[in-house]
């Protein structure tokens, strides 16, 4: 299948071109002479035309469909992946300060960057949802640099990596809004993205 906007550019490109000889069979005697002259290849040409031009509608049509179609999979995904990072944000929040659990947090980045693993086919495919995984991944670079900081030898939380956290996910829970909003109120709570937002 082809990707979107290729498929669209060249739907739109062999438009014009049909448009363009219908154009000028219309204007122009001449061109409509040597057509007619050349019956058989009068029709090959816009045979093709007509059948590229129905193969790319379509195929955008169906691109468009399985988009939506698979819009509310990928919402799902996004609510839980959401109600994972706000967890080990959390938990690597309190590391950092000294008053969590590193291990602790270090299961919940481990299964967050599992989810995010498990949800990247998916989410890869549209430009909303590959913005929001680009998001998610960002985060969990800046959590796993969270565990790497923590603490520091005089005993001093280190701040700015905690502001740079909680800026990379409220980056992520703006990326999420437009993945979240196919799904309803309930449908979020389900999923688990009620308790994220």
């Amino acid at each position: 299948m082809l990707r979107r906007w290729p498929g669209a550019t060249a739907a739109a490109l062999i438009t014009l071109v049909t448009l363009g000889l219908i154009a000028l069979d219309l204007t122009d005697a001449a061109v409509r002479r040597w057509w007619t002259e050349r019956a058989f290849a009068t029709d090959v040409v816009a045979g093709i035309l007509v059948v590229l031009i129905t193969v790319l509608v379509v195929d955008q049509v169906v691109r468009v469909r399985q988009l939506k179609d698979r819009a509310r999979a990928m919402a799902a995904q996004a609510a839980i992946l959401m109600l994972q990072a706000a967890r080990a944000k959390q938990n690597v929040s309190a590391a950092m300060n000294g008053s969590g659990d590193r291990d602790a947090a270090l299961d919940e980045v481990r299964t967050y960057m599992t989810i995010l693993s498990i949800s990247a086919p998916l989410l890869i495919d549209a430009r909303v949802s590959r913005t929001f995984l680009e998001q998610a991944q960002t985060l969990g670079a800046e959590l796993a640099r969270g565990l790497g900081s923590g603490v520091t030898e005089s005993g001093e939380a280190s701040t700015p990596s905690d502001s740079r956290l909680e800026d990379t996910f409220q980056r992520l829970r703006s990326a999420s809004a437009p993945l979240l909003a196919v799904l309803t109120a309930e449908q979020r709570g389900a999923a688990g993205g009620g308790e994220s937002q």
